[in-house]
């Protein structure tokens, strides 16, 4: 009973969160930017001695440079290891053994570089020298050295996240450990130490071949984004191509530090038990310092125009997987949170129309999911349909299903009660994110990263609440047709031909 009566206080806290709650919410917060451009969101909750940050860059997956994915991720890897003063054993000597490493990778890769011509022992000898300056370098780290002290303060939930438009570093401590987090996170800024680089790249690739082995849900994904954008960097996956990250360079990961991690280019949020005049101070104490640089230039590829559907097809022996992918404009477009409302109508719980319809009635898929941006938001992206086909049931089944419902879901007003039931939905979800300080912090950051202002967080609640019947109806037939779709399924592995058949299966 009691997380029913919390749901319904949520429910009720949504319905009643109009403008005047905003205003009352900004009488909490405290803004400012330092000279050098880093932006600060300070809101004050005395509720617990305890003190959430959050830092957000305006740089992700698809800002890898051309040839170099999966670099954006690597930063998620190599966060927390440390500075010059923190997790070394002896800065001096891992500064000189980090930079013998370079030196003798530039040897061997300009060998390489000599294709046809290259002598494959130099390559052999290189490789193993390679190998010996990694393990001098290595024996100068204090291994998590900067994560215990965060620990050992009272720091949780310490973590980092690369996303395709952003990356995000965050964690909480204790009201009375403020300070630390300024020194610490500062530092890592002003001083950046990319150590155990080549040993996190391979951390990388591992993940990459376990998230994406053959027949996966992984790779019918990779492939799925692959299939549907001809040349925006949605196509890759975020943690790179494979030939991609195995020749990624410590000098690559400067480059891209120094293009990106500029002050104007980061914002954070802090949330808590927290005086925002001592906020300030120590922000201009320790982050004041940062030079200041030009924002980096924005993506400037453009998707072609979809000229009729796509397929994807994944040969596995697991259960059969199902999407499809429908083309739609990037989170600043005026009908963004129209797109939230339909997602919610199709799959938002047991009373939505594709669990109603493909898996209550018709029983053919066992899970349906809608999701409103895939793969992230910022820019031109897809509304996305995942189904999981019931054991009998084939993928055809259940795309043939999806198409006549969303034929007929295009072609007439959505009822008043569903309209009303999803926007509570979709409001309840942001209170529920408010109540943490971790989660609002996350919230102000994100928002004030990708609109500029945190404050769409509130109004965002009040566009949904304009959505009417009619939008969701125009926006529906615009989005689900065939020319913009993209579909992606697993299917079992063919059969070879039979010996002396006279023809073979294509």
């Amino acid at each position: 009973m009691i997380g029913h009566r919390l749901t319904l206080v949520l429910l009720l806290t949504a319905a009643t969160l109009p403008a005047q709650d905003l205003k009352e919410f900004e009488k909490k917060v405290t803004e400012f930017t330092l000279a050098n451009g880093l932006h600060f969101t300070v809101v004050v909750r005395h509720e617990a001695p305890v003190v959430s940050f959050h830092t957000f860059v305006n740089a992700g997956s698809a800002e890898d440079p051309g040839g170099e994915t999966g670099l954006a991720h690597m930063f998620e890897h190599m966060a927390f290891k440390g500075t010059e003063s923190i997790g070394t054993k002896n800065w001096p000597a891992e500064k000189k053994a980090l930079q013998d490493v370079e030196d003798v990778y530039d040897r061997m890769e300009a060998e390489r570089n000599k294709g046809p011509k290259a002598d494959q022992s130099k390559i052999g000898y290189f490789g193993m020298q390679l190998k010996q300056a990694i393990n001098v370098a290595q024996s100068y780290v204090e291994s998590n050295e900067y994560t215990r002290i965060i620990e050992e303060n009272g720091g949780a939930g310490l973590n980092a996240d690369t996303s395709f438009d952003y990356t995000e570093y965050f964690y909480s401590l204790p009201s009375n450990r403020i300070e630390l987090w300024f020194l610490l996170e500062s530092q890592r800024f002003l001083h950046p130490v990319f150590r155990e680089f080549y040993q996190e790249r391979d951390v990388v690739q591992e993940e990459n071949r376990m998230r994406n082995q053959p027949g996966s849900e992984g790779e019918l994904l990779r492939d799925f984004a692959a299939t549907a954008f001809e040349a925006f960097p949605y196509r890759n996956p975020p943690g790179g191509w494979p030939s991609d990250v195995e020749n990624l360079r410590r000098g690559m990961a400067q480059a891209f530090f120094d293009k990106y991690y500029v002050p104007a280019n980061i914002n954070l949020a802090i949330v808590g038990d927290v005086d925002p005049a001592q906020a300030r101070r120590l922000a201009e104490r320790y982050f004041g310092p940062m030079p200041a640089r030009p924002l980096p230039p924005l993506v400037h590829t453009v998707e072609p125009a979809q000229d009729g559907p796509k397929t994807a097809v994944v040969e596995s022996q697991s259960q059969p997987l199902f999407a499809a992918g429908f083309k739609r404009p990037g989170q600043d477009d005026a009908d963004d949170p129209v797109y939230e409302v339909i997602s919610l109508i199709l799959s938002g719980g047991r009373t939505s129309l594709l669990y109603k319809g493909l898996v209550q009635e018709k029983k053919i898929a066992i899970e349906v999911e809608a999701s409103p941006a895939y793969p992230s938001s910022r820019y031109p992206n897809l509304f996305v349909i995942f189904v999981a086909p019931a054991v009998g049931h084939t993928v055809e089944e259940n795309q043939k299903a999806l198409e006549d419902l969303l034929a007929g879901f295009g072609a007439q007003k959505i009822d008043a009660e569903t309209l009303q039931r999803v926007k509570t939905q979709a409001r309840a979800a942001v209170i529920r994110r408010l109540d943490s300080n971790a989660g609002l912090a996350s919230l102000l950051a994100s928002y004030y990263g990708n609109y500029g202002d945190w404050r769409k967080l509130f109004t965002q609640i009040d566009d949904l609440n304009k959505v009417t019947a009619e939008d969701v109806e125009r926006v529906a037939r615009s989005c689900f047709v065939a020319q913009n779709r993209t579909v992606a399924f697993t299917a079992a592995p063919r059969r070879p031909a039979a010996a002396g058949a006279g023809e073979s299966r294509q």
